[in-house]
């Protein structure tokens, strides 16, 4: 299954007709003005979607900044956003697929079938000189059954276990890995034996995903073949999510540890490592 598809491949889908419905998925951490953001120029037709009201449920701190909305609320907010069965749904958002990858993964673990990420988000719609809107978009309700499940997902335990049989990648800024800043969380340094892999290496000058042989290139390096058990966490279960599509591009299948680094630096009795860790021994 494609994870992403291309602008002109998207003027194509939509050119046709078919049900296609567009998810902006404006956030980025520090910057509460999302919503403002998309009102002053979207795509045409795409919905607005909340990352901490849509995206997240809301627990303790143990469970992170963005534990999983629970099945019934997101299935809730999938037909507010006039999803069918059978529609093609594409997220995008304009900071490198970041946010839009996390309702990406969500309506695939949800089990959503036909989701894709638009390559180069916003800003490649923009160099293609293409139309956008203003203003709020609304949705008539949707039929969309959803269904936890679709995609694999890590606890808090299995994350801690998960280094000693597989690769776990940890998809924040090196120096937050390294635990030489940590801007937001309690405490600094990486789940021990997780492995640096910053999402920021997985996408090109431009803000695309680098080419699917370049991708698999990148994670051969950490050790990824074939069969191998792959997780991925970063700071609260958001970036994680687009260090999986691109694992997805280069053909490999990975778990997502949704808790995430704000989840697991909430528990004191849990290790840590700083620096650049132990080797994993696979």
């Amino acid at each position: 299954m494609a994870v992403i598809i291309s602008v002109d491949q998207l003027q194509g889908l939509l050119s046709r007709g078919g049900n296609t419905v567009l998810l902006d998925v404006r956030w980025a951490l520090g910057d509460p003005h999302g919503h403002a953001h998309y009102q002053k120029g979207h795509l045409p037709g795409a919905i607005f979607v909340d990352m901490n009201e849509e995206l997240a449920g809301h627990g303790e701190p143990g469970e992170g900044r963005h534990p999983l909305p629970t099945q019934e609320a997101f299935g809730q907010t999938v037909r507010r956003w006039g999803i069918n069965s059978g529609d093609t749904v594409v997220a995008y958002d304009d900071a490198g697929l970041a946010a839009a990858a996390r309702a990406w993964w969500l309506l695939g673990y949800a089990g959503v079938p036909d989701v894709f990420l638009l390559d180069g988000g916003l800003a490649a719609w923009r160099a293609a000189n293409l139309p956008l809107e203003t203003g709020e978009e609304r949705a008539e309700p949707g039929n969309a059954v959803v269904r936890y499940g679709a995609k694999p997902a890590l606890d808090i335990v299995q994350a801690g276990e998960w280094a000693a049989h597989g690769i776990l990648l940890d998809a924040r800024a090196g120096e937050r890995y390294r635990g030489e800043r940590e801007p937001i969380d309690p405490r600094a340094g990486h789940i021990p034996g997780a492995l640096s892999a910053p999402t920021s290496e997985n996408l090109s000058t431009d803000s695309t995903f680098l080419p699917a042989a370049a991708l698999r290139s990148r994670f051969a390096a950490l050790g990824i073949t074939e069969g191998s058990d792959v997780a991925v966490y970063c700071g609260s279960g958001v970036t994680a999510a687009h260090e999986i599509a691109a694992l997805e591009i280069a053909g490999f299948r990975a778990a997502l540890f949704p808790g995430s680094w704000s989840a697991w630096s909430n528990h004191p009795e849990l290790p840590l490592e700083t620096g650049n860790g132990d080797t994993v021994e696979l």
